[in-house]
């Protein structure tokens, strides 16, 4: 916080606009997009607002589920609000399987799009014609199949300057559900809207999990 700015309160009283909100928790002043908003719905029970678009005072928390974890065994929810709540105790799991549903959701649209490619020898193709942005591995797949892929990958992008995105934290049973094809092992993203929008749900769902701070 600057010399002489006001400190925030820990609740927004409905208005979600502004540049820094104050975790709860950790204390600290963060942008919107690094937090989450909750509000507590008509019957007292503390709900998520991913959104940021539901009605009612609400309160913000860092976006790491380690920071839910503490918000809800230390009662931060009642004690900002000031008010009796009600939380579930699988509030974090519930949070994460959410991330879980929008990232498989991103990826389902992009898909439809035409815009990703499956299976090692389609990946590579992509990588061959320089079109690839983004690589996906199912998380329980084996490092073998990957690794010429990624360091491929990774070096066509060192060339041109850019990041080599690669998602590697849904299943092979998730990235095949959402594409809607079985036993997706290997997936290649080219540029496009729905690419980006996926590529932000991913990097939200592993903050999510490792922390903001997580490389």
């Amino acid at each position: 916080m600057g010399l002489g700015a006001v400190p925030l309160d820990d609740v927004d009283d409905g208005d979600v606009r502004g540049p820094l909100r104050r975790c709860i928790v950790t204390r600290r002043e963060l942008p919107p997009d690094d937090l989450i908003r909750f509000v507590a719905d008509p019957s007292g029970t503390i709900v998520p607002d991913i959104n940021r678009k539901l009605p009612g005072r609400g309160v913000w928390v860092t976006s790491e589920r380690a920071a839910i974890e503490a918000a809800v065994k230390g009662n931060a929810f009642a004690k900002s609000l000031k008010r009796q709540v009600n939380v579930s105790p699988d509030l974090p799991a519930t949070l994460e399987a959410l991330f879980v549903e929008r990232l498989l959701n991103a990826l389902s649209l992009a898909n439809k799009a035409g815009l990703l490619s499956t299976g090692a020898e389609k990946v590579e193709k992509l990588l061959d014609g320089g079109r690839a942005v983004a690589l996906l591995h199912g998380t329980d797949g084996s490092p073998e199949g990957r690794r010429k892929l990624d360091a491929k990958f990774a070096a066509i992008q060192r060339d041109k300057g850019r990041d080599a995105p690669i998602v590697d934290w849904l299943t092979i049973e998730e990235l095949s559900l959402a594409i809607g094809r079985s036993n997706v092992v290997h997936a290649g993203l080219i540029q496009g809207g729905a690419t980006i929008r996926f590529l932000s749900q991913a990097e939200r769902l592993r903050r999510y999990r490792s922390g903001l701070s997580a490389s």
